[in-house]
């Protein structure tokens, strides 16, 4: 009997606690959540005698044949057995594969818990048919859980597999485990792709879900909403997709973008929600406005559901590192990627303390960033963390702040870097290095005076938000033109000042003229750019 192909979209494993069941039958809520369109069931239940176990497996098995949907048992092979359902899950502590597979035979299906790379290999090696991984987040369903792995521990397990010479690891199928629900699977399953070459992707095949479908009022409901969004990108993919300019690659093509990007902030005067440190609020907010947008600086996670829905961006700036600050981060993290709106995130001294390192891990797992611009130590560490098997040369040089690389070697780590987590990645030097994971483009413009004002790399990432936030076309163009102004504007105004005391003011009234002139059509200071595209 050949084994069943399997649809693991929506995984439903069952909670048989009052605390998450209540006191409804579990067959009626089962029967409810395969209504709304749950593609598999795992019956768990770790504290029934056999013969419970047995009964409801039964009960179970016949609703899930009338919905054609596989029915699995988690641990007992007996029960599997006893049923004839068609297979089970087993963890790192239950009964071994081969041992269950003996049992069971070819036919069964048998999918195993992986929290490691390791666990997942061998899995593989012995001949799982699906990898239950997890814990993605904490959950109160299951306290027993190894480590937390979070969407970047996740994707670093898939892309092990994507490495592998075992010839099932890049095939064989994956659902992820542990805190997913409504408000995060979207952001889990496009944050977990990993590659296996440059132009091949490993993705998780689905989610398993517990309490957000077993604890519902209405399970129907809920498992229809779900599966609504595996199958569906997140609003902060949708936003702008094939728009004007996406995906052009030349220099001369992206920078006659640059009018209409500087325009539409001029025109649509942007939010630019900042969570940044005191030192820079004033300059950031004096450079939002030079450049057209409305600044808000509001550090209160709780504050950022209702600014999220203003069709603004935020900024992260990682100055200070607390408990109460990374909680703040994550609420607006959420409240954004919900929305649909872009995140700029800063990771100020992210390679300096191990603190700092755990703060990026801890900032990266909250939320999807779709801009991450940092100076070369920061962009080093922060790719060591994202990438920590593949980035070498970020893991030799991630606490090192000076400027050590080539623009070649800047280059193929914002490129990597970008490429791993989909979004557009900054270097910023002496010479500023922007991609995409595909466009990788070289500025040249600034000033070396620039470096000797408080906050001028923080206050870009002001301006960057400005531009992502208003321009609904190529957001790597709008990065771009960013990038290119604030450099001008800052060679513009050193040519007419003596020191950096006098600075700032011209700096900003540079910022604004940039901006007036190309809102009234006039791009002719586009020709000062200094860009190149480069090789990532």
């Amino acid at each position: 009997m050949p084994k069943p192909t399997v649809d693991y979209s929506l995984y439903l494993v069952t909670d048989s606690t009052p605390a998450i069941l209540g006191d409804r039958s579990l067959v009626t809520v089962v029967e409810a959540a395969l209504q709304g369109g749950v593609t598999v069931v795992q019956y768990r239940d770790k504290t029934s005698d056999t013969g419970v176990l047995v009964s409801t497996a039964r009960e179970l098995h016949a609703l899930t044949r009338r919905f054609g949907v596989p029915l699995l048992i988690n641990d007992r092979v007996d029960v599997a057995l006893a049923v004839g359902c068609e297979g089970v899950h087993i963890g790192q502590d239950d009964m071994d594969l081969p041992t269950a597979r003996k049992l069971l035979g070819d036919d069964k299906i048998i999918g195993v818990s992986a929290s490691t790379a390791e666990e997942a290999l061998r899995a593989c090696e012995q001949g799982a048919d699906y990898l239950g991984i997890g814990a993605v987040f904490s959950t109160a369903t299951k306290t027993n859980t190894k480590n937390i792995l979070g969407p970047l521990g996740l994707r670093q397990i898939l892309a092990s597999l994507c490495r592998s010479s075992l010839p099932n690891a890049k095939a064989v199928k994956t659902v992820c485990i542990g805190g997913v629900n409504a408000h995060n699977l979207q952001r889990i399953i496009y944050q977990s792709t990993a590659d296996a070459t440059e132009d091949t992707r490993k993705s998780i095949d689905g989610v398993a879900i517990v309490s957000a479908i077993i604890g519902a009022k209405d399970p129907e409901k809920e498992a229809a909403n779900l599966l609504q969004l595996v199958k569906s990108p997140p609003a902060f993919v949708v936003r702008g997709q094939g728009a004007k300019g996406a995906g052009v690659g030349e220099v001369k093509e992206i920078l006659a973008l640059g009018g209409d990007v500087i325009s539409a902030v001029d025109s649509k005067t942007p939010l630019s929600h900042n969570m940044t440190n005191l030192v820079v609020q004033n300059f950031a907010a004096n450079v939002a406005l030079a450049v057209g947008a409305s600044p808000i600086m509001a550090n209160y996670g709780e504050e950022a559901a209702d600014l999220a829905g203003l069709g603004g961006a935020l900024v992260v700036n990682m100055g200070t590192v607390t408990p109460e600050g990374l909680d703040n981060y994550a609420k607006a993290l959420k409240a954004y990627n919900l929305a649909g709106g872009p995140v700029v995130y800063d990771p100020v001294g992210a390679g300096a303390t191990s603190i700092r390192r755990g703060a990026v891990r801890s900032i990266m797992n909250s939320g999807y960033l779709d801009v991450i611009k940092g100076n070369e130590g920061e962009i080093l560490a922060v790719s060591s963390i994202s990438q920590p098997s593949s980035s070498k040369l970020a893991q030799q040089r991630g606490v090192d702040s000076t400027a050590t690389l080539s623009t070649e070697e800047k280059a193929a780590i914002v490129s990597s870097l970008a490429r791993s987590e989909r979004n557009i990645v900054v270097m910023t030097g002496k010479v500023d290095v922007v991609s995409d994971g595909t466009r990788t483009f070289a500025v040249e413009n600034g000033h070396e005076m620039m470096g000797g004002v408080t906050g001028t790399g923080c206050v870009l990432g002001t301006m960057v938000s400005a531009f992502v936030a208003a321009y609904e076309g190529d957001r790597l163009a709008a990065v771009l033109t960013a990038l290119v102004m604030f450099g001008i504007a800052g060679e513009r105004a050193a040519a007419a000042v003596a020191g950096p005391g006098s600075f700032v003011p011209m700096f900003l009234d540079e910022l604004y003229k940039l901006r007036r002139e190309s809102a009234a059509g006039g791009v002719g200071w586009l020709e000062a750019a200094r860009v190149t595209r480069v090789q990532g």
